[in-house]
């Protein structure tokens, strides 16, 4: 699948704040950072780039992408979620939200 610039920025956006909302970063997190990046082909300098976006920004590009994109999306950011082996509170919600705002059921 082939992202455009504005939709890898926005989704490496999303992975970050998930990364971030519980206030600590686990080493595993990053490794499945790092590894999406490789995967989805996007550039680690992107990382830095992203961090600049407004959220809303980020949500606007991410709403506006076609579905098959949204459900990759929707994968990427639970897996992000589980990536230190455990689930919180605050990743749930901001998952949600993040969905929701994009219009992902």
């Amino acid at each position: 699948m082939e992202f455009n610039l504005a939709e890898k920025l926005a989704i490496i956006k999303a992975i970050d704040e998930v990364i971030l909302v519980d206030g600590h970063v686990d080493k595993k997190e990053i490794s499945f950072l790092n590894k999406i990046l490789e995967i989805l082909k996007f550039d680690r300098t992107l990382v830095e780039e992203a961090r600049e976006i407004n959220a809303k920004e980020a949500i606007s590009i991410l709403a506006s992408m076609p579905n098959s994109k949204k459900h990759a999306l929707k994968v990427i950011l639970n897996e992000t979620a589980f990536a230190d082996g455990i689930i919180n509170e605050e990743e749930v919600s901001l998952i949600t939200r993040i969905l929701t705002a994009s219009g992902i059921e």
